[in-house]
C-alpha cells in the first residue's frame, strides 16, 4: 500500500466483563493504522459490523476500488454488509480459512487495545467498556500512540503529514476526513 484509503481491514474482538463479554467491531486503514470505524455491542452479530462499517464510510468516503479485507465470518458475508461495500464500490477481500495472519494489522491493534487498555482497566460492566474504549481508540491509539512503521508518529498525525505533503507537492490531497 502506498497511501490511505487503499485498503481497510476489519475484525471483531471480545472484551471480558464481570458477567460475560462485550464485542468490538473495528475497521482500520491498513496504511496509516488509524481506526476509522468501530462499534460496541453486547451481541456479536451483523448489526455490530454494519454499524462499524457505516461509521468508516461516513468518516472516510472511500474512493472506488479501496480493498475491504475481513475474515470469513457470517457478519462480513451477510447481505447488508456486502451491499454497503458494493454501494461504496469497494473490492471485497476475505482471509483464507483459519489464517489469522491475513489480517495481521487488525490483530496487532486488538493486541495493543487489550494490553494497553482492557487488561489494565478491569471492566466490570458494559457501560465501563462503552465509556473507556472510545477514549482509548480516539484519544490514545489514533492521537498519541507512536508507531515505528509510521516513523514514530501516531496514526492521526501521520495522516495529517501525508495530507500536508501532497498539498504542498501540488497533487490533490488524499481524502482522509
Amino acid at each position: 500500500m502506498t497511501g490511505i484509503n487503499q485498503a481497510w481491514v476489519a475484525d471483531i474482538t471480545y472484551i471480558g466483563i464481570l458477567k460475560g463479554f462485550v464485542f468490538l467491531a473495528a475497521i482500520l486503514d491498513r496504511y496509516s493504522r488509524k481506526v476509522i470505524g468501530w462499534a460496541i455491542s453486547q451481541r456479536i452479530d451483523a448489526e455490530l459490523c454494519v454499524a462499524a462499517l457505516k461509521v468508516a464510510l461516513e468518516q472516510r468516503q472511500s474512493p472506488p476500488g479501496c480493498i475491504h479485507h475481513s475474515d470469513r465470518g457470517l457478519q462480513y458475508a451477510c447481505a447488508e454488509y456486502i451491499a454497503l461495500l458494493q454501494q461504496a464500490q469497494m473490492q471485497i477481500s476475505m482471509s483464507r480459512t483459519a489464517n489469522p495472519y491475513d489480517n495481521a494489522h487488525m490483530e496487532s491493534f486488538f493486541k495493543t487495545l487489550k494490553y494497553e487498555e482492557v487488561h489494565l482497566a478491569n471492566y466490570q460492566t458494559y457501560e465501563d467498556v462503552v465509556r473507556r474504549v472510545p477514549h482509548f481508540i480516539e484519544d490514545v491509539y489514533n492521537s498519541k500512540r507512536l508507531h515505528s512503521a509510521l516513523g514514530y508518529l501516531p496514526p492521526k498525525e501521520f495522516e495529517m503529514a501525508i495530507q500536508s505533503t501532497t498539498k504542498t507537492a501540488g497533487r490533490p490531497s488524499l481524502n482522509s476526513r
